[in-house]
């Protein structure tokens, strides 16, 4: 896909992860942001955060991603916002950003580590003694094959989570999962975007392509992981 309709794709989204308004007010409320730096380790735009830098005067924050379109968006909304002078962004995989940093976030990023344990074993290090805000997807269901194809055998229970962050030195603060309704929200918006442009483009010579992305991907959703695939939110200590 060319990168006109790639960084049309998440236009829609406000972040990319099941969360709603209420319920990302509740984990920055859990991550008692003050001072210091607050690092996002995989942080797309940024989106989270610039709401905590907002929420925290005296904070600073430095967003790391791969994705050159995700953090222009996350460049211009930092001006929008006049926060520009008070985050940076960093071009680089999560995994070898090494902080030290005061607060972390690392929400669907696990990936960039290897696992899991490998993640949280790493994130121990970048936040040596703070918070971390922690999210990853868990099996909240059996799955079926076609499920542990697409999320790969990483994958753990919500208990091997838990254990998990035990092991690496973390204490579990808070614990929360994305309820249905976020996940709805969040399958729904990140097809919409291009939903939008199939309907108004439907003679364009990518449209077979992005018709073909996007009922692959609501059938995959509504077929073997809705309800099955959870993701948990952890704000942990340290």
């Amino acid at each position: 896909m060319d990168d006109e309709l790639n960084a049309l794709r998440r236009s829609r989204m406000r972040w990319n992860t099941p969360l709603s308004e209420p319920h990302a007010e509740l984990l920055l409320d859990r991550m008692d942001l003050g001072g210091g730096l607050l690092a996002d380790l995989g942080c797309g735009w940024g989106e989270l955060l610039l709401r905590a830098l907002d929420r925290a005067p005296g904070l600073r924050g430095t967003g790391v991603d791969t994705d050159p379109a995700g953090l222009e968006r996350g460049r211009a909304q930092a001006r929008d916002r006049g926060l520009a002078d008070r985050v940076e962004w960093a071009e680089t995989e999560a995994a070898t950003w090494a902080g030290p940093a005061d607060r972390a976030f690392c929400i669907g990023a696990a990936h960039a580590f290897g696992s899991t344990k490998a993640a949280l074993a790493r994130l121990a290090q970048v936040v040596p003694s703070g918070r971390l805000l922690y999210g990853d997807g868990f099996w909240a269901a059996p799955p079926n094959p076609a499920a542990e194809e697409i999320f790969g055998p990483d994958t753990l229970t919500l208990p091997a989570l838990l254990d998990a962050a035990d092991d690496a030195g973390w204490r579990v603060l808070h614990l929360s999962v994305a309820d249905q309704l976020e996940w709805d929200d969040f399958e729904s918006t990140s097809r919409a975007a291009w939903q939008e442009w199939l309907l108004a483009h439907p003679a364009d010579p990518r449209a077979g392509e992005v018709r073909d992305w996007l009922d692959r991907r609501l059938r995959e959703y509504v077929r073997d992981y809705r309800g099955v695939l959870g993701l948990a939110y952890l704000v942990l200590g340290r």
